[in-house]
């Protein structure tokens, strides 16, 4: 497992993702909370996501912003793109990665795009497949994203140099 990022080291900003109104259904009537999800970066390849839910709107967001903190993940890229293409899955959200071109901007829908303009990436392609869940689709996304690995981290694994890893995938 990566060791874990001191989000106190970082320049992180924050970005609100969602806003949800849920209530529940008591005895005495029924009890309305707000869940919100935040996305924190630094714009430079450290992202993180948070839930938060309380009773007003700016509790919900601070908690979500506390907990984005703590989930704070390293994102491997390959200049202003990731290094290869990736699906994203968790639960029934599933987010496809495609690194593109530079130039190419940013083409991801509402919630991939909070992510990975938190995590820095300038040049990707993304498609979200079956849910459009925003929470299921940043949890697929960061799943995704925490997936990526370099080449100089596959031959660190496997104890190889690079150019054994590259000359195998040609």
């Amino acid at each position: 497992m990566a060791e874990r990022i001191d989000p106190a080291t970082l320049d992180l900003k924050e970005n609100l993702v969602v806003i949800n109104r849920v209530s529940k259904t008591v005895k005495g009537g029924r009890i309305a909370r707000f869940t919100a999800v935040m996305v924190v970066g630094d714009e430079n390849g450290h992202v993180g996501y948070g839930l938060g839910k309380a009773a007003e709107v700016p509790d919900a967001i601070k908690k979500a912003i506390e907990d984005a903190k703590k989930n704070v993940i390293k994102v491997s890229m390959k200049g202003t793109t990731i290094p290869h293409e990736v699906l994203g899955m968790y639960c029934a959200g599933r987010v496809l990665l495609k690194p593109a071109a530079p130039g190419t901007g940013v083409i991801a829908g509402g919630a991939v795009r909070a992510v990975l303009d938190m995590a820095g990436i300038k040049d990707i392609r993304t498609k979200c497949l079956r849910s459009n869940n925003p929470v299921n689709v940043v949890k697929a996304t960061f799943e995704g994203l925490r997936s990526l690995r370099t080449a100089e981290q596959v031959a660190k694994m496997r104890g190889r140099s690079v150019g054994d890893i590259i000359r195998k995938v040609q």
